[in-house]
């Protein structure tokens, strides 16, 4: 028996009829402990719409969703706004259920659904800054029209927003969203903090490396004039309160601004490197410099990604282990490539026991990302007082130049 979900009322004529995915812990290489949403969206217009799918494996709960407000049948069109699976996942089997009459995407998404699912979808594309009509103006709610705007790499090359001029509304993908599972629908139902700390996370591990285009695409909105009483995401809540905190925060973080703020970020074996990072750290505090002391035993990658996107600098500790990087260090620096991360100064240091090559690596990967190295410090097996004052130094040598430079 298919368990009874019941639709989320948005505004009289807009529903959410997405699917909570309480159990997900790894999404695009981050951890994602609060779970996350794939959210659908349903217009109720002359033309009835379906905004995205959801992922695979989630098609009963929206559809049963769906159910509690329709009969599925009668939606006459289906928009895609991101082709990633997470959002197109069921959507050949709910093309099989409810018929639509058509099914668009951009361009690009045409493109992409295609690959996907082996040109067996009937897809038509809409242009940018196309519209679709839902409604006539003797419609009981009114004209009712959506408006599509291509964000090309937003996160990935299809991606476009739905836009309900008639009522202030955007449907924006994976822009301005978060991964935050749970029956709060609304921004306003949750607290602000969280709200925040999501959203940065999210941003710094998914968007950061498009901030030149996240900067041009808000430049778009604020050009065209677009009106935005509520912004409905792809992930996470519906921004009916705080969108223009989010906004804000977008505008921030696109432009990776950095502040007197320190990331230690290493990985110990026997805790010689955790000695010296510590030192580091308290060098650093002495400057009154914000530190934040970031061991991979204990924090994620994306807990990184998040810390550094408005760190002055990065200072990374590693033990040689085989002739190597420690293996969580090397994991976190080739994904902390890929973000792009805006160039700053930085530090490094480690231990060894025997040929110590991972400082000579840690120094290369800084080099390769731009990054001012301001020094190192390196000691074999445990860290004597001399080392443990080299590392002090360190620390003030990086806060000192933060205070003096930002």
């Amino acid at each position: 028996m298919t368990t009874p979900f019941k639709a989320v009322k948005v505004l009289d004529d807009i529903y959410w009829v997405g699917a909570i995915d309480s159990n997900i812990t790894e999404f695009h290489g981050y951890r994602t402990q609060r779970g996350t949403t794939y959210n659908a969206y349903l217009i109720t217009g002359e033309k009835v719409v379906l905004i995205d799918t959801v992922k695979s494996g989630f098609k009963d709960e929206m559809m049963s969703r769906i159910a509690s407000v329709i009969d599925p049948s009668r939606i006459d069109y289906v928009v895609c706004n991101h082709a990633e699976m997470d959002h197109s996942g069921c959507l050949p089997d709910v093309i099989r259920e409810v018929a639509p009459e058509k099914v668009f995407a951009s361009k690009m998404g045409v493109t992409v659904l295609n690959a996907h699912f082996h040109n067996k979808l009937d897809i038509e594309s809409v242009e940018d800054g196309g519209e679709l009509v839902l409604s006539g103006p003797s419609a009981p709610g009114g004209a009712l029209s959506l408006n599509f705007m291509e964000t090309r790499f937003l996160h990935w090359p299809d991606s476009m927003f739905s836009y309900l001029p008639q009522r202030k509304f955007l449907f924006s993908q994976d822009a301005f969203g978060m991964h935050l599972a749970g029956t709060e629908r609304f921004d306003d139902q949750i607290p602000t903090r969280t709200l925040e700390v999501e959203a940065a996370k999210y941003f710094a591990n998914i968007l950061l490396p498009f901030g030149n285009l996240v900067q041009k695409l808000l430049e778009k909105i604020d050009t065209a004039g677009m009106e935005l009483d509520i912004v409905a995401p792809a992930h996470g809540p519906v921004w009916r309160r705080g969108f223009n905190d989010v906004k804000n925060m977008y505008h921030q973080w696109s432009n990776q601004k950095l502040s007197k703020k320190v990331v230690v970020l290493y990985d110990s074996m026997w805790g010689s490197t955790n000695l010296m990072a510590s030192a580091i750290c308290d060098g650093i505090a002495c400057t009154g410099v914000s530190v934040k002391q970031l061991c991979l035993s204990t924090f994620h990658r994306s807990d990184v990604a998040t810390e550094i996107m408005d760190a002055g600098a990065l200072v990374v500790g590693s033990p040689t282990l085989n002739n190597q990087l420690y293996p969580t260090i090397a994991d976190s620096l080739t994904y902390l490539k890929g973000l792009k991360l805006k160039p700053r100064v930085c530090g490094t240091f480690g231990s060894f026991g025997w040929s110590g090559e991972s400082i000579k690596y840690l120094d290369e990967i800084m080099a390769s990302l731009g990054f001012e190295n301001l020094g190192q410090v390196k000691t074999k097996y445990v860290p004597d007082e001399k080392v443990l004052n080299e590392c002090h130094d360190l620390g003030r040598r990086i806060g000192n130049h933060l205070t003096n430079t930002i």
